[in-house]
């Protein structure tokens, strides 16, 4: 369960989605999204910023139309890449659930969505909103990290849904009864931190080679993150 991320069959209808609060976006999330469009044959791949994130402080946090620009910025070069701005236009806390029904509506039952997120963030997932109906919604990939939990994949299924999910070795995936599947990967991503490059600009010290040039010139002509993260851990 720790091999590599192996290619799914390629098709129509697969997209993939990011969300986050992209506080700032940086190159860490884009080639994250780079090595799953490729593995799973994702097309487009999302970016969706947050309005206000239900897990994360907003001290600190940047308004969302500045963190959209900088997304946009960050992918203008990659046309598989897209922005939405489905949670800023909703107002309000951020629910993965409510978006990613409105996407398998918008999409229609024929695509296949593909959500992302970290192993530290997937094992606090039984503390999110109707989260019992994620595994319905969307295929989820579950990304590892050098510095995650390092749990076997197994463990980290919410103890209540177990029994829910089969191992499923044709795909390397847990797959629910929905019949969506729970993938657990390395993709060997850049380690990079927004919480780090805010501390860097609020030191004074350069952020290039972490953060798209695009974006770096918009935090410094904005003078973005000049002062110490009160969000900072």
């Amino acid at each position: 369960m720790t091999k590599a991320p192996n290619a799914s069959a390629g098709g129509p209808g697969r997209i993939g989605v990011l969300g986050g609060t992209f506080n700032p976006v940086h190159l860490g999330h884009l080639r994250l999204a780079e090595v799953l469009s490729e593995s799973f044959s994702l097309d487009p791949f999302i970016f969706i910023p947050s309005e206000i994130p239900p897990h994360k402080t907003v001290a600190g946090l940047c308004p969302s139309e500045v963190r959209l620009e900088m997304v946009r910025l960050a992918v203008a070069d990659n046309p598989r890449f897209k922005v939405s701005d489905i949670e800023v236009r909703r107002g309000g806390t951020s629910y993965s659930v409510e978006t990613l029904d409105a996407l398998s509506r918008e999409h229609g039952a024929g695509t296949e969505i593909f959500f992302a997120m970290a192993d530290d963030a997937f094992i606090e997932i039984d503390t999110w909103k109707d989260w019992e109906r994620l595994f319905t919604l969307a295929h989820i990939i579950v990304v590892r990290r050098p510095e995650g939990p390092g749990k076997p994949p197994e463990t980290m299924l919410p103890v209540e849904v177990r029994e829910a999910f089969c191992y499923s070795p044709e795909v390397d995936a847990f797959t629910h009864i929905s019949g969506k599947h729970v993938y657990f990967r390395d993709v060997g991503a850049l380690q990079v931190s927004s919480t780090q490059i805010r501390g860097l600009v609020a030191g004074g010290r350069s952020i290039r080679y972490l953060v798209p040039e695009t974006v770096v010139t918009l935090i410094e002509q904005r003078g973005l993150y000049q002062y110490p993260d009160p969000g900072a851990r």
